[in-house]
């Protein structure tokens, strides 16, 4: 208890300072930082404990709780609200009349939501693989829907356990759609960072793929804060769901001009690009020529952290690939990371954490994220 305890006030003395330090020099980071995208997502279901725990183990620098909402008002991880997916929610009878169809993010959607159940219902629900033509179903029916509140409480335990500093990088998902059904969710995800002694003062980045609600928070939380913001980025002339529901035009390659970067670092700490937007795949599916968005974003004073890499052949560019589709294939993740870390990148999310830690410095060896 006592090296436990010590290991979280160290952890929570050095975090502030580091958190500012590498604000204020975003391309001059002194490491990559590893960050579990949904956990260790590649090897037990996505966003559970397991997850998370196993993405610690294999030396994720940060933690990735995408947050949804239920009808009782309260955060859970699941990448969407709906969660036929990734649960066994269609074999309960009792739940059968729940499913339904909605528009979340101007796209009709179809099957049950996650802000039709309250947490005690969710908790009668198992996770399951996503993927299962790719990876192991051997862990579904295991593990339960994880709130907020017992991700933050976990994040506690394995700082300590870990003897390491830990960050926590949570998305808010669908945050227009549930602002509009009285679900707003950024004061309920401030006051949860706040009122845990960990992330009160450690390290945590909130992402988004909308633009208020990341404006909203920087009003909220000012500059110099241990949090910081990060804008997500999706392709072409997609556009985030808020500005089209306004009615707006920005896509999302405008914000990502040398304009469109100035404006975002105007509430925004970092970018965080699908991974082709950096380095784009030929005809042939091979990793092709940079393009200028590491540099033109660091000359905005912004960190750069893109998603997603998997460990899988399927995913990835077609001169690495070994074997089948499906097959997993280590030693084209690590290379293909290794071709971003290239560029300059920041940070980047990877399914299998213990890839990136290789690929980041050879070894598995732990990080820190208050590196």
């Amino acid at each position: 208890m006592k090296s436990w305890g010590c290991a979280l006030l160290l952890s929570l003395a050095v975090a502030p300072s580091v958190a500012m330090s590498a604000e204020s020099s975003p391309s001059t980071a002194p490491k990559v930082s590893v960050y579990g995208h949904r956990g260790a997502s590649a090897l037990l279901p996505e966003h559970t404990l397991a997850a998370y725990a196993q993405a610690i183990a294999d030396g994720a620098d940060y933690i990735e709780p995408d947050l949804v909402m239920t009808r009782d008002g309260v955060m859970v991880a699941r990448h969407e609200n709906e969660i036929s997916g990734t649960t066994d929610v269609a074999s309960h009878p009792e739940f059968a009349s729940r499913r339904t169809s909605k528009v979340i993010d101007g796209q009709r959607v179809e099957g049950w939501f996650t802000e039709d159940f309250t947490l005690a219902e969710l908790k009668t629900l198992y996770t399951r693989e996503r993927l299962p033509e790719l990876r192991s179903t051997a862990y579904d029916g295991q593990f339960r829907i994880a709130s907020l509140d017992e991700i933050l409480a976990f994040l506690v335990q394995q700082a300590g356990r870990a003897n390491r500093g830990i960050g926590l990088v949570p998305e808010i998902k669908h945050p227009t759609y549930f602002q509009s059904i009285g679900l707003p969710m950024e004061d309920k995800l401030l006051a949860a960072l706040r009122g845990n002694a960990y992330t009160n003062v450690g390290p945590v980045t909130i992402q988004s793929f909308e633009t208020a609600n990341l404006r909203y928070l920087r009003g909220k939380i000012g500059r110099g804060s241990n949090i910081r913001l990060l804008q997500l980025l999706w392709k072409g002339d997609a556009r985030p769901a808020d500005i089209a529901k306004a009615g707006g035009t920005l896509t999302y390659a405008q914000m990502m001009t040398p304009a469109g970067l100035k404006d975002i670092a105007s509430y925004a700490d970092s970018i965080g690009p699908e991974l082709r937007s950096i380095i784009p795949l030929d005809a042939q599916g091979v990793l092709g020529t940079p393009t200028s968005l590491v540099r033109d974003a660091h000359a905005a004073g912004l960190m750069v952290i893109p998603y997603t890499f998997r460990p899988e052949n399927h995913f990835q560019p077609s001169n690495l690939r070994r074997g089948s589709d499906s097959a997993r294939n280590a030693e084209g993740s690590v290379a293909e990371m290794r071709a971003y870390l290239a560029t300059g990148i920041d940070a980047f999310f990877t399914d299998d954490p213990a890839l990136g830690r290789q690929a980041v410095d050879g070894t598995g060896a732990a990080g820190n994220a208050a590196d």
